[in-house]
């Protein structure tokens, strides 16, 4: 558990003066992506790279593209049923929380134009270009935990000891003006002036000196209750256009541009209240810290892929893409109301409610490159069975300013961090298709690898697939489930020797997709 702390405490360094601030967890979460695309995609987890004649390749080899026989357009709607599972490590209970969604997971459409058999006119037998949408990355997801921490390991720590945090109060100043001055103003910019506000510290002179500047929280001693609820929503997406071309039957090769959106919203409900100590003369009854984040961006990626055809029964592919060049905006915001069964300073009332000024802020955020590789085999009409490996370097993230905003702030903190944090993963994706006349019947499987360099727990994520399909003339319909688990961790607030409770949130999704398309 001492990994778990160290890297814990590392990424919450940049959690100073709110708790959203632009750092290597947004680089890890737009860049660690899902498969996603159509449901016979779904189906067979992913594992389309050597494949071909899929609208998946769109966006995992656009080479695929050069196999089709037929322009088509399909359309895929989706139903997202997550659950997750809570605990505080080593303490507290485990507490269940769900989280559904309905979702377009994929739509699109491929116009090929190919050469009859008997025209020898060219070597190039066919071309198609595609356009499509793609579902790369569900946010949905909602949890909560409940824990009772001794007083040294609470958010009251916290805000007894500001200079936590870059020296200072949360990096910002820490004086007594400074905190006295977003008072006045009401006009709060950091975690320690709302504290203030909210009439949980106050200042006092040193004994010596007699200055103003050392800060206290109000008198309060014992065990303390928390509470904390998550909530997440959103989606990454991709809509890409691609060609690919068939030459002689044997080599495909193809290119695509992706333009990539990105909706994400989080909400933190965190609480803290007095664990109903009989020897606890506090006058403290309670505190909630609301934090809310939007975050709208774009940005786009270049894909280039080959598949080449051995016989029949064989085939191998590959692709790679550009990193992802974004454009994000966060809009945050972060509230603390107080309660108190006595005045906690002469003349106040019995509780407060202070918020930040909202902010906004807009920066930019280069995702790692991606190389993809894969095989297929044929087995004459009967199916098929395929498998992918690919290759992501997380810490080649890179996040910096925006520079049509004139922001100045360098990220070297944050990129040194994502250095720190990240390493490389492979990904594993194998599928398989069974042919029974018109009915087809698939099944796969995917692992994406723990992108941290070493701690003492696995992040990997697993997916187990399986879908059905038809097969009707020009009318196609098929139906895949995918069920992902994984693992992930996290803490609410920073304090010396990473102090502050560890959160193991344990997640689920079942997510059932249905295509309906048409050939023509």
């Amino acid at each position: 558990m001492k990994n778990v702390k160290y890297w814990l405490g590392l990424a919450l360094t940049g959690l100073a003066s709110h708790a959203f601030a632009q750092n290597e967890t947004d680089a890890l979460r737009y860049s660690r992506l899902q498969f996603g695309g159509p449901a016979r995609t779904l189906g067979i987890g992913g594992a389309n790279v050597a494949l071909g004649a899929d609208l998946g390749n769109l966006n995992s080899n656009p080479a695929g593209l050069g196999m089709f026989q037929r322009s088509e357009f399909s359309f895929t709607p989706g139903l997202g049923l997550g659950q997750t599972e809570a605990q505080p490590v080593g303490s507290g209970s485990r507490l269940t929380d769900n989280r559904n969604s309905f979702h377009i997971g994929s739509f699109g459409a491929v116009f090929t134009n190919r050469l009859a058999d008997d025209d020898n006119s060219s070597d190039w037998r066919s071309g198609s270009f595609g356009v499509g949408f793609s579902r790369l990355n569900d946010f949905n997801t909602q949890y909560r935990y409940t824990n009772t921490v001794s007083e040294d390991r609470s958010f009251f720590e916290r805000l007894r000891n500001p200079n936590l945090v870059g020296g200072t109060i949360d990096g910002i100043g820490g004086t007594y003006d400074d905190i006295a001055n977003q008072y006045n103003k009401n006009d709060y910019y950091s975690l320690d002036g709302l504290a203030y506000g909210a009439l949980l510290t106050g200042f006092y002179q040193k004994k010596k000196d007699k200055t103003q500047d050392s800060l206290s929280t109000i008198r309060r001693t014992g065990p303390i209750l928390q509470n904390e609820t998550v909530l997440s929503t959103g989606s990454q997406n991709q809509f890409d256009f691609a060609y690919g071309a068939s030459y002689r039957n044997k080599l495909y090769v193809g290119a695509s541009l992706g333009i990539t959106t990105v909706r994400y919203n989080e909400t933190r409900t965190f609480e803290e209240q007095e664990a109903n100590d009989p020897t606890n003369t506090t006058p403290f009854l309670s505190l909630v810290r609301r934090d809310n984040l939007e975050t709208r961006g774009s940005g786009f990626n270049l894909k280039v892929g080959a598949i080449y055809r051995f016989n029949d029964a064989l085939r191998v592919g590959g692709s790679i893409q550009t990193p992802t060049f974004m454009r994000l905006t966060d809009n945050y915001s972060t509230s603390l109301d107080t309660r108190f069964t006595a005045a906690p300073q002469p003349g106040t009332p019995l509780s407060a409610s202070v918020k930040l000024t909202p902010g906004e802020y807009t920066y930019s955020l280069t995702t790692p490159f991606r190389a993809s590789g894969g095989a297929a085999v044929t087995i004459g009409k009967h199916g098929f069975l395929t498998g992918d490996v690919e290759y992501v370097n997380y810490n080649q993230a890179r996040l910096g300013s925006d520079e049509e905003t004139n922001n100045t702030y360098t990220f070297d903190v944050e990129n040194n961090n994502v250095k720190a944090l990240y390493g490389s993963a492979m990904n594993l994706r194998f599928g398989g298709e069974a042919r029974l006349d018109i009915f087809r019947v698939r099944a796969g499987y995917a692992r994406y690898g723990d992108p941290y360099k070493t701690n003492d727990f696995d992040r990997t994520q697993q997916y187990f697939t399986g879908g059905l399909g038809l097969r009707q003339g020009n009318f196609f319909i098929d139906v895949a489930g995918v069920y992902g688990l994984e693992k992930r961790y996290s803490q609410s607030y920073y304090l010396a020797k990473n102090a502050a409770p560890v959160i193991s949130v344990d997640g689920s999704r079942f997510t059932t997709s249905v295509t309906v398309g048409t050939t023509f």
